[in-house]
């Protein structure tokens, strides 16, 4: 590896990192890069998922006052996204990667749509007095957590798009406290896809990789969470917005 190499990495993880606490889609950034350097995809994708985990650490604890009293809701959603993220792991070493091209960005543009409608459904939902915690929804939000978690643990970008937009939706919640979850549960996803990873396939992990997008992600979710903190509801959905749709853009056209 050249330093000119290991630096466009390190910078990819800090860009990953920061983009990741904002909204979710830090992938997007460190995974072409490391195609474009050569890596074979899986090794890529692999070796990504372990050195983004420092960056969700860091976003998570930049987004820990906005986090208060979410404790009960955590314990309920934290296993969904466990069992999720072991189950696409898994997905990743048995199935060809062309087995989720055709749902992914279908998936990340109903993300999309619901981040923009959230507001909307939310307002007639209180005029309705709509129980936000009935089983039905209840049983909605944990399946759909559950299966973010498995698109998480088998590719990961734009995971964060999909968990603002069934949260916004699925929860009374403000936006902010929204994201803090939406932390918590994607480092969730990458760290028992990564610990999968270790697992079963340690091999074909490039540690060195691993590491300089670990160290760059790790200062990229202190920027991340200074910067998402900042951004009203309205700014906040817009930049979720811009990135879900470069999410789908990009995806179609790889």
């Amino acid at each position: 590896m050249s330093l000119l190499e290991a630096v466009l990495i390190l910078l990819a993880g800090m860009a990953a990192g920061t983009i990741n606490t904002i909204v979710g889609s830090g992938t997007l950034v460190t995974f072409p890069t490391l195609l474009a350097f050569g890596y074979p995809p899986v090794v890529a994708n692999m070796s990504n998922t372990v050195g983004l985990v420092a960056g969700g650490v860091t976003g998570t604890w930049g987004y820990r006052k906005e986090l208060k009293g979410s404790g009960d809701l955590l314990r309920r959603l934290a296993p969904m996204s466990l069992l999720g993220a072991v189950t696409g792991a898994l997905l990743l070493l048995w199935l060809p990667p062309e087995a989720f091209d055709a749902i992914v960005p279908a998936l990340i543009g109903v993300g999309v749509l619901l981040v923009i409608v959230g507001p909307s459904l939310q307002r007639r939902a209180a005029a309705a007095h709509t129980d936000h915690d009935s089983p039905v929804r209840r049983a909605v939000l944990l399946v759909g957590i559950y299966l973010a978690g498995v698109y998480g643990g088998y590719f990961g970008a734009a995971q964060g798009v999909l968990l603002m937009g069934l949260m916004s939706v699925l929860l009374p919640n403000p936006l902010q406290q929204v994201n803090g979850i939406k932390n918590v549960l994607g480092t969730i996803v990458n760290g028992v896809a990564a610990i999968t990873f270790m697992i079963v396939a340690w091999g074909d992990i490039d540690w060195a990789v691993a590491g300089l997008i670990a160290l760059g992600a790790l200062a990229g979710g202190v920027i991340g969470a200074r910067v998402g903190r900042r951004l009203p509801a309205w700014g906040l959905r817009a930049f979720i917005v811009v990135i879900g749709l470069v999410a789908i853009v990009n995806l179609l056209r790889g």
